[in-house]
């Protein structure tokens, strides 16, 4: 296996457009799909916590970052999460296009209104608040895991991918809890939920570890690549991947 530095050349990689893929669905499924019920489990120490059920998607784009950095680099994830953005854009572009289209008359389409625009109907202060958090706090775990690997010098695997993603997510829920609901709830509330959505998306991602270890050792053998950030540009705004 060889190991890559951000100034060699662009090469293709199998299975690289396959994970894009499937980080662009999960955060689609995230928002789109989990967002819309908010749900309630019993937590020790903290008791009954509601939570919304985009928990059970959103924390797998992180993993998916972490195996996007630990085996391409940071460039080839900040693409993904630019792909990422541009697909949460347009679905919160198309989704309140159709909620204030005129529904067609009778009883179904009166009541499919009601539910598409209770699952689809945010705000523009909380839709703006999710993809800015989810921006910031994607490329901040993929920035402090690219240079906990240099750090480390390629070991403790599990060290960057919690260590990132505790970083990243606290971000990532700081930001969309302030943003979108500074003002509305009490000041006390935003904190506390923020939290409790931090140590759950957290916890999600230190249980899924095991996996994360499986899926890098494959990429790394199949792609013939292990990629360290030596002298990358880690502007958050390029998009195309540097020669």
């Amino acid at each position: 296996m060889s190991t890559t530095t951000s100034s060699e050349k662009i090469r293709s990689y199998r299975y690289y457009d396959i994970i894009v893929a499937a980080f662009v669905t999960v955060l689609l499924c995230s928002n789109l799909i989990g967002a819309g019920k908010a749900a309630e489990i019993q937590l020790p120490f903290f008791g009954t916590v509601i939570f919304g059920a985009g928990i059970l998607f959103f924390p797998i784009s992180y993993a998916f970052g972490d195996i996007l950095t630990e085996v391409y680099g940071y460039a080839y994830d900040r693409r993904a999460v630019w792909c990422g953005f541009g697909a949460l854009t347009f679905a919160a572009i198309m989704s309140q296009i159709v909620i204030h289209l005129t529904p067609a008359p009778g009883d179904y389409n009166s009541h499919l209104q009601e539910g598409l625009v209770s699952v689809f109907g945010n705000t523009w202060r909380i839709v703006i608040g999710s993809m800015l958090a989810f921006w910031c706090g994607s490329l901040t775990n993929s920035f402090v895991l690219a240079k906990l690997k240099i750090l480390t010098q390629g070991k403790h695997l599990w060290v960057r991918v919690i260590g990132s993603t505790a970083v990243g997510e606290l971000v990532d829920s700081s930001l969309f809890y302030m943003l979108a609901f500074y003002g509305v709830w009490p000041i006390q509330q935003v904190i506390e939920v923020a939290f409790v959505q931090y140590i759950l998306k957290t916890t999600w991602e230190i249980l899924a570890v095991p996996l994360t270890y499986k899926i890098v050792a494959f990429l790394k053998e199949k792609e013939s690549v292990d990629h360290y950030d030596l002298g990358t540009n880690f502007n958050p705004f390029k998009v195309k991947i540097p020669h």
